[in-house]
Formats: C-alpha cells, sequence, structure tokens
C-alpha cells in the first residue's frame, strides 16, 4: 500500500475537522451578534417579547453551532485510527454536547425533544 495516500486523506479529515469547527464557531459569532442587533431593534421599537425573542435566537443559534462542532468531533475521531483514548474523549464531548442541546431546547420550546409538541 502507498503511505502517502493514507498521509493525504489523513490530512484531508484534518482539515475537514478543523473546516468543521470553525464553521460552528462562526455560526455562534455571527448568530450572536445577528440576534442581538436584532434585539436591541426590537427594544427600540418597543417590542413587548423582545428579550423572549432574543433568548429564543441564542438558544438556536447555539444548538446549531454545537451540532457543527459535534459533527466536526466524530469526523476527526471516526475517520482517523481510532483508539479507546479518542474514542472515550468523543464521547464525553458528545454527550456534554448533547446535554447542552436538551438543555437549550428545553428553554427554547419548553418541552424535551422527545415529548410531543402541544
Amino acid at each position: 500500500m502507498n503511505h502517502a495516500v493514507f498521509s493525504d486523506i489523513d490530512s484531508l479529515i484534518g482539515v475537514v475537522g478543523v473546516a468543521g469547527d470553525l464553521a460552528g464557531v462562526l455560526i455562534i459569532a455571527i448568530g450572536l451578534i445577528t440576534v442581538s442587533f436584532r434585539f436591541m431593534r426590537n427594544l427600540a421599537t418597543g417590542q413587548a417579547d423582545a428579550y423572549t425573542i432574543y433568548r429564543s435566537g441564542i438558544g438556536r443559534t447555539l444548538l446549531l453551532g454545537l451540532e457543527i462542532l459535534v459533527a466536526a468531533d466524530i469526523i476527526r475521531t471516526v475517520a482517523t485510527t481510532p483508539n479507546f483514548e479518542s474514542v472515550g474523549v468523543l464521547a464525553a464531548i458528545v454527550a456534554i454536547r448533547t446535554f447542552l442541546s436538551w438543555s437549550l431546547q428545553l428553554e427554547i420550546e419548553g418541552r424535551w425533544p422527545w415529548q410531543a409538541r402541544n
């Protein structure tokens, strides 16, 4: 087998993982800035539920960013040669981020992801 091919694939996977991390962080940063500007506009126009809309927007931004960050972690860990340590770290990261996602969804929608909509 040609080891250069494997090296190139590992490099590509690393780049995709870093791109995923960057995308997740950018989504969160740009989303927070956008939602904050909307919040200020809503306050200026006297919208009664401006704070509720702001919290919901922040939560949705964080949820999307976290999902992309988890995908990047999975790509880096699974696509390379996984070992028990890297899989364990991935499992911990995914568990923490999943808990955060569920908590955010509870805050945004007032229900757990597995509960039916009212």
